[in-house]
């Protein structure tokens, strides 16, 4: 048993050795004509590069949407008060009073899913300044569960608590860039700033992931950088407000995990609108639903920019299929010698398609680089996220491979079955 096996490991390495001398005769033979190789090559690495980078830019969007989408809550429904004008508003409040604490304490009451409420309150501010400095943040009355629902993180001090909101405390939470322009270069933990007309003593800095103006299928985020937090009680208490205004600026309601967010998102809008007679003075925000439709959005991206660059790979394949077929003819008594010789129509099929297949997989490999840099290219001038992806790298290089095969078939079957003395015969 052990002496018959041995032919088949011999035959095997010298199956191995045979493939191996053959890429060095490819690649010896696309050396001989350096500038029409590249320039097949190019259709290949632009496909590759294209592919990549898009998939990279992708998975980047992707990853920067979940990220966006925490600060809202995947699992929360949020309902604002929107802007109106005074008129509109003096019509409405003769049938409703408006988003209040009562709402979310209704919602709480009669529906299982929802597991608990934060509540905010836009205050009109005129000031807001410290012994270091001033800022143009307006301040926000929010009850402790509003931390609880969002993933705000602490850079200094603590958050507000129900202690602060029974005894109507004087106490602020900042937004890190409120805290730099009130406090710049120094701690603001235990510092007193004065907003309006009533002094605040700050116990908290809040750590914002996100910059500016960033913004998610329409929503703003970003904004708690350039708020100052103090308890709702106080807000409710210490600040006037306008007659007309509704008593939350915003509700946030967290549901039970495994809840359907829009069935509750239909259930909770009904039940608003039963309390406020029909009136439309409030707007459902639904996280999920964003979520889901900025996904849909960017699959529909890549799908398109995929087959965009899958068509710069066809290009590059039509261009393999292109310069083997010239090949087969500029080395016609090559092939009539080999077959001469006693090569067999396999063995020139062979050595075509590793010509075209060693084409292929140099450009692939340039092509990889190339949606590298790309990447990096597009990340640095035009702001986006990009994520790494393997599974782009492999998928593009994958393709790019097949299509040197496939396009390679037809002069390499062309090759091999040319008349060995009609081969010699050619000029």
């Amino acid at each position: 048993m052990a002496e018959s096996a041995q032919p088949t490991v011999r035959y095997d390495r010298a199956g191995h050795r045979a493939l191996l001398l053959t890429f060095r005769e490819a690649l010896a033979e696309l050396s001989q004509h350096k500038l029409r190789t590249l320039l097949t090559l190019l259709g290949m690495i632009f496909g590759v590069g294209a592919v990549i980078a898009m998939l990279n830019i992708g998975k980047g969007a992707e990853q920067e949407a979940l990220r966006m989408i925490e600060t809202m809550g995947l699992n929360n429904l949020i309902v604002q008060s929107p802007e109106q004008e005074k008129d509109e508003l003096y019509e409405q409040r003769k049938q409703s009073s408006g988003l209040s604490l009562r709402d979310g304490e209704a919602a709480i009451a009669t529906m299982n899913f929802v597991e608990a409420f934060s509540a905010q309150r836009a205050l009109t501010t005129y000031s807001a300044f410290s012994e270091f400095g001033k800022s143009e943040a307006a301040a926000t009355g929010v009850n402790p569960g509003y931390f609880r629902m969002s993933p705000f993180k602490l850079s200094a001090g603590r958050l507000l608590t129900p202690e602060d909101e029974a005894v109507l405390a004087q106490v602020a939470v900042l937004g890190e860039a409120v805290a730099g322009q009130l406090f710049p270069g120094r701690s603001a933990i235990g510092e007193r700033i004065k907003i309006n007309h009533l002094w605040f003593v700050v116990v908290g800095v809040l750590d914002s992931p996100f910059v500016e103006g960033a913004d998610f299928e329409g929503v703003k985020l970003g904004a708690e950088q350039h708020q100052i937090f103090i308890p709702f009680a106080t807000a409710m208490q210490r600040f006037p407000h306008e007659v007309l205004a509704a008593e939350v600026s915003e509700l946030k309601f967290q549901l039970a995990p495994g809840t359907d967010a829009r069935e509750a998102a239909r259930a909770i809008t009904h039940l608003l609108n039963r309390r406020h007679n029909n009136v439309e003075d409030f707007t459902m925000i639904v996280p999920a639903a964003l979520m889901a439709q900025k996904m849909e959005t960017q699959t529909i991206f890549n799908i398109v920019m995929s087959c965009v660059a899958g068509i710069s790979l066809l290009v590059g394949g039509i261009g393999i299929m292109n310069i083997m077929l010239a090949t087969v003819l500029e080395r016609t008594r090559e092939i009539g010698l080999l077959r001469a010789v006693g090569a067999t129509e396999k063995d020139i099929r062979t050595q075509y398609l590793v010509e075209s297949f060693t084409i292929a997989i140099l450009g692939g490999l340039l092509g990889i680089v190339f949606g590298v840099l790309l990447s990096e290219m597009i990340a640095l001038y035009a702001g986006w996220a990009v994520s790494w992806s393997l599974r782009a790298i492999l998928l593009s290089f994958t393709v790019c491979a097949m299509i040197g095969l496939i396009f390679g078939v037809y002069p390499a079957i062309k090759a091999s079955r040319l008349n060995p003395i009609d081969a010699l015969q050619s000029d």
